[in-house]
């Protein structure tokens, strides 16, 4: 996988995106499976899930709470029951090969990365929630594997930590910006941070949106994001606490399409006089005939 040695080089023109499954597939193979195949029909790079192990994210109080679900009355059910098993991870990567588009996941403690490191995963993400734990990112970057490291929730010392982390370990990223309200507000996106980040920490920089539309991914390439990352599902009214903040198909599709423009339109910086316009120019320059 070459995304960040290639793909991610100043003056490379392909974007890199991500179509974020997450928790959305609900526990349900199937319903990833037909996630996954949406995505490489949309023209995405690759497929992202996510991985917790419950008792160490949450407390027993928080687990024993009710909550109902379609796996039951508890937080402990309805949590147990967004988790995929080494048995399911296993079809699924051998799905993603099948259809040849990469995939990986974001880690939400040292054990699920373990757990993660048993798949040939191109790259770690490590999320917003996980990017103020130094034990974890110290795990991620020792990995020595391409990262993409979200910033939402952050102060701008917190991601300095983190940067150093990685610099330490002489591990490759690429810093995310996001904005982790779900779904994000369009006038809380702040995306000039794109160009901040990149002038701050002298490093690539993508975008992780939470928004329910398409445009601000659009917006986002054109100020120079070389990843996007986008949450999907095969319908906003399904049930989960993500599926709001996500593209239904025909989104995803739009995405792709308009993003996969940016760097064919934008160019260089350089001024050409192309030859379709040197025949325009001898048509209508009447005067250097």
């Amino acid at each position: 996988m070459d995304c960040f040695d290639k793909n991610f080089e100043t003056g490379k023109s392909h974007i890199y995106i991500t179509a974020e499954i997450g928790i959305n597939h609900n526990g349900d193979i199937e319903i990833a499976k037909e996630l996954i195949k949406n995505s490489k029909s949309a023209g995405v790079d690759a497929v992202k899930f996510q991985k917790r192990t419950i008792d160490t994210v949450y407390s027993e109080d928080v687990l024993n709470q009710f909550r109902e679900s379609p796996w039951g009355t508890t937080q402990r059910e309805q949590k147990e029951g967004l988790e995929f098993s080494f048995e399911e991870y296993s079809e699924i990567d051998n799905y993603c090969k099948e259809l040849d588009i990469d995939w990986y996941a974001s880690a939400w403690d040292i054990e699920s990365q373990d757990f993660l490191n048993q798949f040939d995963m191109p790259v770690n993400k490590v999320a917003s929630a996980m990017t103020t734990n130094k034990d974890f990112l110290k795990k991620v970057a020792q990995d020595n594997k391409p990262t993409f490291i979200s910033t939402g929730m952050c102060t701008v010392e917190e991601i300095k930590t983190a940067v150093d982390i990685f610099n330490q370990n002489e591990c490759e990223f690429v810093l995310m910006h996001t904005n982790s309200e779900y779904p994000s507000r369009e006038e809380k996106l702040n995306l000039k941070m794109i160009d901040t980040l990149k002038k701050e920490f002298n490093c690539n920089v993508g975008y992780s949106g939470h928004e329910s539309s398409v445009s601000p991914s659009l917006v986002a390439a054109t100020l120079g994001a070389v990843s996007i990352e986008r949450h999907i599902t095969l319908d906003r009214s399904m049930y989960g606490s993500d599926q709001s903040a996500s593209l239904e198909e025909i989104g995803l599709d739009q995405l792709v399409t308009t993003v996969r423009k940016v760097p064919v339109v934008i160019g260089t910086e350089d001024k050409k006089m192309f030859d379709c316009e040197k025949e325009v120019a001898k048509k209508l320059r009447y005067w250097e005939r």
